[in-house]
């Protein structure tokens, strides 16, 4: 069987400033996401770690480590090795999560981000060094920008504007620092929530009236709002 791609690629060209990606079907029937890159292309497995490798039998490194963690009876402190195996997980689920937005599947851009915010946590928790850990913590923001449209967009896409407006406002309350591009994240996202406002004309969703009632200690009306919420989702 012939090993040569050329033909692949010269059938999918690279478009500048654009992310390509696709679905197919590879040769034993499961589903794959490919990404077209200058240099060729990605092929990724659409669950567990994108490479489709079972670090020590494990679907993910992190879960590894977490097994890890579990098992010593002292503190776990990342090691050289494991800290490039992490890095590594973190730039796999990166290029995934890319392309789950660019083809507009939202549920499963969040998943990854979750797993890359837990995963983070968890080398925050055990990191060698402070430089390791803000080498890290500095793509937080970046990270967390991404599940909050993706969530967002997916609660619209339902057709249920107020879960996109507090998944939102979630985002928001956990975004902070002064970098520029934060900023702008952050500028983003609440003219997306604006947006929504106004386009539905939600003036308060229900989980921000019921915030209200409970500042307000009126809690007839939260039990009220409480009962409603739990409904809606």
């Amino acid at each position: 069987m012939s090993q040569d791609i050329d033909a692949v690629l010269s059938a999918w060209p690279r478009q500048a400033d654009e992310v390509q990606t696709r679905l197919i079907a590879a040769g034993d029937g499961r589903e794959v996401l490919q990404i077209r890159i200058d240099l060729g292309l990605l092929q990724l497995e659409v669950s567990d770690r994108p490479d489709g490798e079972r670090p020590h039998g494990f679907p993910t490194y992190f879960a590894y480590l977490k097994s890890l963690a579990e098992r010593r009876n002292k503190p776990l402190v990342l090691n050289e090795q494991q800290c490039a195996e992490a890095d590594r997980e973190f730039v796999q689920y990166y290029h995934r999560r890319v392309g789950w937005l660019s083809l507009r599947r939202f549920d499963s851009a969040v998943a990854d981000a979750d797993h890359t915010l837990a995963f983070m946590d968890f080398v925050r928790d055990h990191s060698p060094a402070e430089e390791y850990t803000r080498a890290h913590e500095q793509y937080r923001g970046f990270v967390l920008f991404h599940r909050t449209q993706a969530a967002a967009a997916a609660a619209v896409e339902r057709e249920k504007p107020e879960e996109a407006i507090d998944e939102i406002r979630a985002g928001l309350s956990q975004a902070g620092g002064e970098d520029g591009t934060e900023s702008e994240m952050i500028q983003t996202l609440e003219r997306m929530e604006q947006s929504l406002r106004e386009m539905h004309g939600i003036d308060a969703t229900l989980r921000e009236q019921l915030e209200r009632a409970i500042a307000a200690e009126e809690y007839e009306a939260a039990a009220r709002l409480r009962d409603a919420l739990r409904q809606r989702e």
